[in-house]
């Protein structure tokens, strides 16, 4: 069982980055579709390479900041929620220590450890470190590893602002009868990479999520390129 505890710690730590990198690549497929929306449209509307530029940069940085801002006031919520729960489990901690040895206790029971020994268990870990023993078993919280939301911002940021440069980058340096094209067949390939990423990392089947995750961002940009194309001739 000790073994067994002490890798928890390693696993909980991989989890969580695993967890970031799959945002991040969902950030930046975010970015993709988003942006490849935008500049598809306004081509759909001119072959303008300023107004093209214009909309697209204009994408990326409103999208970057809204997702940015998003996961800062995400996070920062949950991490107020760990706090309060911490707080709380303090309180019980002082208060109630026989009481909160006991759930401990019934907890370590519970994952298929006789009494005697769960409450052996739980009395040295209790001893070693009571905040940190209790918070994780209770909760499922580490104390000193709550979640940043500066980080999270700052991950969000950068992962929307690469995918969004993909499509912006392959509409702007083709000539003008290419950027269409050339966006389409970009916008496809990491559209593939990235769903075949998130699938690996959620040990899911790759075919579906790439499949998915293409069919998604081909019908937004066509849509959207088609919206352009009548508006543009109607004005």
């Amino acid at each position: 069982m000790t073994a067994a505890h002490a890798g928890e710690p390693h696993d909980d730590a991989l989890s969580g980055r695993l967890n970031w990198l799959r945002a991040g690549v969902l950030g930046a497929n975010d970015g993709v579709v988003s942006v490849a929306g935008i500049v598809a449209g306004v081509a759909g509307a001119t072959t303008d390479r300023n107004s093209i530029a214009i909309a697209g940069i204009a994408g990326l940085v409103a999208g970057a900041l809204s997702m940015a801002a998003g996961e800062y006031v995400s996070v920062s919520t949950q991490r107020d929620s760990e706090r309060a729960m911490l707080r709380k489990e303090k309180y019980e901690l002082r208060e109630l220590p026989e009481e909160e040895l006991d759930e401990l206790t019934e907890i370590y029971q519970a994952k298929g450890l006789d009494r005697d020994l769960a409450r052996q268990v739980a009395v040295q870990l209790t001893a070693h470190d009571a905040l940190g023993a209790h918070a994780e078993a209770e909760l499922g919280i580490d104390p000193d590893e709550l979640t940043n939301p500066w980080e999270a911002a700052g991950a969000s940021f950068l992962s929307f602002t690469l995918g969004a440069l993909i499509p912006l980058v392959a509409i702007l340096l083709p000539s003008p009868s290419l950027r269409v094209p050339i966006c389409f067949a970009a916008v496809i390939v990491a559209l593939i990479v990235t769903g075949a990423v998130s699938a690996r990392l959620g040990q899911a089947p790759s075919r579906p999520a790439i499949i998915r995750n293409v069919l998604g961002g081909v019908v937004a940009m066509a849509i959207t390129y088609g919206v352009g194309h009548l508006v543009g001739r109607a004005v």
